[in-house]
């Protein structure tokens, strides 16, 4: 019994040590000109599905939850948006290049189908985030649509 209360004692140090190290988050409040929302001005349903289900990890305009201060949860949650951003930036959108662009909508319309985005580890915590079917055919259709204008 000794022993686990040893192990918990240190487990709690540990606990405390690492909320001295705090990561540096990506966030931004201004939307520049080249963001995929100015630069292609959907319908107000398109822009909320954007939002509330992709904006956060694809873009430098993140809304943070209360928990992100809390290590090692920050730490995760930084390193899912740093790749998310990585990987397509709606912010940058217009400085992609017209192949760049038809590769990247290809991919939002796959992932969306194959319920690969958003990731379930998101919208676990954020519900409003989920997709309906309904939804996801809104959004399949907008983008095959703005696919097809850029060939």
């Amino acid at each position: 019994m000794k022993i686990l209360k040893t192990i918990a004692l240190i487990l709690l140090i540990g606990f405390i040590a690492i909320q001295f190290f705090p990561v540096e988050r990506s966030e931004s409040d201004i939307v520049p000109k080249t963001d995929f929302l100015l630069v292609n001005n959907p319908r107000e349903n398109i822009s909320t599905l954007l939002k509330e289900s992709c904006y956060d990890c694809h873009s430098n305009n993140t809304e943070y939850p209360w928990y992100n201060k809390i290590q090692p949860i920050a730490w995760v949650l930084e390193d899912h948006i740093k790749k998310g951003k990585a990987e397509l930036n709606f912010n940058e959108w217009e400085n992609y290049s017209d192949r760049r662009k038809n590769s990247k909508l290809k991919s939002i319309i796959n992932q969306i189908k194959d319920d690969e985005m958003p990731l379930s580890s998101y919208t676990l915590v954020h519900q409003d985030a989920i997709l309906s079917d309904a939804e996801k055919k809104t959004l399949i259709d907008y983008m095959t649509k703005l696919k097809n204008s850029l060939q």
